[in-house]
């Protein structure tokens, strides 16, 4: 037996630099898929605007060149370059240590995104190169980077100059580093939503895109000068509205604060939270003033109007936004984020300035647009009564009929009970379902089977799809309930599986199970999303079997056309039409092994885009969706 080593000082490591980063990039950037890959840009980007935020900038230009890289360019003030106290250039500073910026002392930045100082040099330890050029003093300086590290010589201390401009800014171009992502090819649509998103919380700022990676180059150009009321027109362009667009702005304990709403005939809310441009995916303290400041106003209105008497109990929170759009957006000069990648404002001043503004601006409105707020009580109205018989529905169905999570017949549980390491995969068909008890690995995999394609639930209301046995079993296996509009027994803490993999068949049908588990998921388990749990199985198309060598899988048409081209010696192709054609040890090898699987994270990366994919996913327009089921077929590929 080795002796074994004592844990004394030698034991302790001490990352140098940005070696930290590129040795733990998902604590940077939340992840190497490809939200982390495009999180890169938007360090940058965000850089720029709170550039223009200070008043120094008003153009941004975006570029994804012809060689996988990608440039970001502003006509800001430009890095400085002086010597730094540290004794190097105040740029190089910037983009080689972490935690180094100009948005600390509140001084160069009264607002800014980029909270923590990481982003510059983040992105630069984890491209395989970073070039900059600094307009600034009519000059141009240059500087360049690999994989974190300056491979150009001072000159005198200093950043060598390359050549005279009258003009001020900074270039930025960087190479993602193919050792740390998954891909590094960006996705063009993500990047020009994630933009237009950006312009609309900007309204005097231009953005210019272009991709140059086609056949055909594209340029798009993104200006928004009614900002997000214009949003909200986005938003709800192929919704049935019921009012005009409403905008207000106001100002408290010394924060911005800019909202607009609108009421749509649909059954569901949408309320988007932004603090200093940043998407916060997770809410946070800005949304919970407004929506509980919002509800307070409308429940007085309702009294006034006598639509709600004395003896009644006040509309809820999800009464009164039911079928509301709204954006809520702070310029915070102190922002405290939940997490690197600010998907959660925690700020408790957020949550009074927000009240107030809404408090004082919302009455203002609907004082002087009597019909309008009539409309909106109404659209509360009318979630209270379904609320109300659905609420009698749901208890029905999980209280009386309650049973326990291990006597579920279905389920083949997994003996851990550390929800860490706990994986369940969800597999549609009692064929695949057996072949997957019998392969998996019993300490750490359940097995749930399922029949057939779920209910949709947007199509349905909710005690249809409290009696789906399908959606019952996979809400008591889960074991954290579920949220919905009218209450939220959800609790994240209670989930019991670190993974919920979705394992369907590699073929339409399969896609389209796949996309009705996520409407199931995003409607009433959103968390399960947001917080990294939904994974998506790529179980192999293909097997063949060559001449000589051996066998191999093979995930889509693209890698058997590249298969072809290099065994021209001969080989047997199988092509698997279900998981119920393979037996326990191939399904092990292909799609339970860690060791060799292929998985696929589901993500929402921005604002517009959730929105887009809710729309599609739970609108009542087949086409959009038929195209989306076929399109990620082909792909072989979620990355919502």
């Amino acid at each position: 037996m080795a002796a074994r080593k004592e844990y004394g000082a030698e034991s302790i490591t001490v990352l140098e630099g940005l070696e930290a980063v590129r040795k733990r990039p998902g604590m940077y950037i939340g992840s190497v898929s490809t939200k982390g890959l495009h999180h890169l840009i938007y360090e940058i980007v965000d850089n720029a605007v709170d550039e223009h935020l200070a008043g120094y900038c008003s153009d941004i230009r975006v570029t994804l060149e012809a060689d996988g890289s990608v440039t970001v360019e502003d006509d800001g003030r430009g890095v400085p370059v002086e010597l730094h106290r540290t004794g190097i250039p105040a740029a190089r500073v910037v983009y080689t240590t972490l935690h180094a910026g100009g948005k600390f002392d509140g001084e160069a930045y009264k607002t800014s995104g980029g909270l923590h100082g990481v982003g510059s040099s983040v992105v630069n330890a984890l491209s395989c190169y970073m070039d900059v050029q600094i307009s600034r003093e009519g000059k141009i300086f240059h500087d360049r980077y690999e994989r974190g590290t300056p491979v150009i010589p001072l000159e005198n201390g200093l950043l060598p100059v390359v050549g005279k401009s009258r003009k001020t800014g900074t270039k930025v171009n960087f190479l993602p580093d193919d050792q740390i992502f998954e891909k590094t090819k960006f996705k063009s649509e993500e990047v020009k939503s994630r933009l237009h998103e950006t312009a609309y919380l900007n309204p005097k700022l231009t953005i210019l895109f272009a991709d140059k990676r086609g056949a055909e180059p594209e340029a798009v150009v993104y200006h928004e000068p009614e900002g997000i009321l214009g949003f909200i027109r986005d938003l709800n362009a192929k919704k049935e509205t019921i009012h005009p667009p409403v905008y207000f702005k106001g100002e408290a304990e010394g924060i911005e604060v800019e909202g607009a709403f609108q009421y749509v005939n649909e059954f569901h809310e949408n309320v988007l939270g932004f603090c200093n441009n940043i998407y916060n995916a997770e809410g946070g303290t800005h949304l919970t003033g407004f929506k509980t400041t919002f509800t307070t106003i409308m429940n007085q209105y309702a009294r006034e109007l006598g639509i709600l008497k004395e003896k009644d109990a006040n509309f809820t929170g999800a009464d009164i936004r039911n079928g509301m759009t709204a954006v809520i957006s702070l310029k915070h000069p102190d922002p405290r984020f939940e997490g690197q990648t600010k998907t959660k404002l925690d700020n408790p001043d957020a949550a009074k300035a927000c009240g107030k503004v809404t408090g004082e601006e919302v009455p203002r409105y609907f004082d002087r647009n009597l019909e309008q707020l009539k409309k909106v009580i109404s659209c509360a109205e009318k979630a209270a009564k379904i609320r109300r018989s659905e609420e009698k529905a749901k208890t029905n169905l999980l209280v009386k009929q309650k049973y326990s999570f291990d006597s579920n017949g279905k389920l083949a549980n997994c003996e851990s009970r550390v929800p860490a390491e706990c994986e369940i995969f969800i597999v549609e068909g009692d064929s695949a379902g057996g072949s997957a008890k019998t392969a998996r690995n019993r300490k750490y995999q359940a097995i749930l089977p399922i029949r057939g394609k779920i209910l949709n639930v947007e199509k349905a209301s909710i005690d249809k799809v409290l009696a789906n046995a399908e959606i019952k079993s996979m809400i008591n296996a889960f074991g954290c309930g579920f949220s919905e509009g009218y209450g939220n027994d959800f609790d994240i803490s209670k989930l019991r599986y670190g993974k919920i993999i979705i394992m369907a068949d590699a073929d339409v049908d399969g896609a389209h199970i796949s996309t009705l588990l996520l409407t199931l998921f995003y409607r009433f388990m959103p968390e399960l999303i947001y917080e990294g749990h939904i994974y998506i199985a790529m179980p192999p198309l293909y097997k063949v079997m060559p001449k000589k060598g051996e066998e191999e899988y093979l995930y889509d048409d693209k890698a058997l056309e590249t298969y072809r081209r290099t065994h021209e010696g001969g080989f047997t192709l199988q092509r698997y039409k279900g998981l119920g054609e393979m037996d326990a040890e191939q399904l092990w090898d292909t799609t339970l092994n860690p060791e060799t699987r292929v998985l696929k994270q589901v993500e929402i990366e921005d604002a517009r885009m959730a929105s887009g994919v809710t729309e599609m996913l739970m609108g009542t327009e087949v086409p959009p969706r038929k195209a989306f089921i076929y399109e990620n077929a082909a792909e072989a590929e979620l990355d919502i």
